[in-house]
């Protein structure tokens, strides 16, 4: 049985991927900052069904978390098939590029961006023992630079200079990575659901279930797919294949 780790992964999108990844035969390890809250996702999901979860205690912005939850991932199994670095956070709203404190900006990009460099550079070793290695990190249109030099583009608008940049240099690592992780097999990809109806656009958006479906699609990856790329579900209709 392949098996996965999400982080942020005790509700919406992260806890709709963990399903439907179970439901395709997954073993999944849902990364919770709050442990309790894990669990009931867990209990959420065993009445559904779905019994081939677990919930692990995984602050991605404490070094000691990450680390003990690698430390109980390993003496579980033997490999990690998929590594999908969703946990993330908005930050303190507004946000103005002339005005907001580097000290807010600082704290999205711990969880945003240094946080999944933490987190992934622990279960590498884990990660390369698996026969198609995947880490997805969860990204979001908001981040494209050329899409946000765009005046015309419907959310050119938005002020979100702690969140967006975060995101950028997010795809920017993505790129890095898989790049270094290519011949060893990885597939390392960034991958945006676009806007979806959760707390964390206000429950503006689409489905967490079509969300879910589409991230659940680069976690699954075999030999042959790609890698070091931005794969978006709504900004290039009809191709799933995006600016960065």
């Amino acid at each position: 049985m392949k098996n996965a780790l999400i982080t942020g992964a005790n509700k919406s999108i992260g806890l709709e991927t963990a399903r439907q990844l179970a439901q395709q035969g997954y073993y999944i390890y849902l990364g919770c900052r709050d442990l309790a809250k894990g669990q009931q996702a867990v209990a959420q999901l065993a009445e559904a069904g779905i019994t081939h979860v677990e919930a692990i205690q995984l602050d991605v912005c404490d070094k000691a978390s990450i680390q003990a939850a690698e430390k109980g991932i390993s003496q579980k199994t033997q490999s990690l098939d998929v590594l999908i670095n969703n946990a993330g956070v908005l930050g303190t709203m507004p946000q103005h590029a002339a005005n907001t404190s580097t000290d807010q900006i600082r704290e999205v990009f711990n969880t945003n961006l240094f946080g999944v460099i933490d987190v992934t550079q622990a279960f590498l070793g884990l990660l390369g023992k698996a026969e198609v290695p995947v880490i997805i990190n969860i990204t979001s249109g908001l981040a494209s630079l050329t899409l946000q030099s765009d005046p015309t583009w419907v959310h050119a608008a938005y002020k979100l200079a702690s969140y967006g940049p975060s995101k950028t240099a997010l795809n920017a690592y993505t790129v890095f990575l898989a790049h270094e992780l290519r011949e060893k097999g990885f597939k390392v990809n960034a991958v945006d659901p676009g806007q979806t109806a959760t707390d964390f656009t206000g429950h503006l958006g689409g489905s967490v279930a079509e969300a879910a479906r589409f991230v659940a699609q680069y976690a699954t990856l075999g030999a042959d797919g790609p890698t070091g790329k931005y794969f978006s579900k709504e900004i290039t209709a009809g191709h799933s294949e995006s600016p960065w």
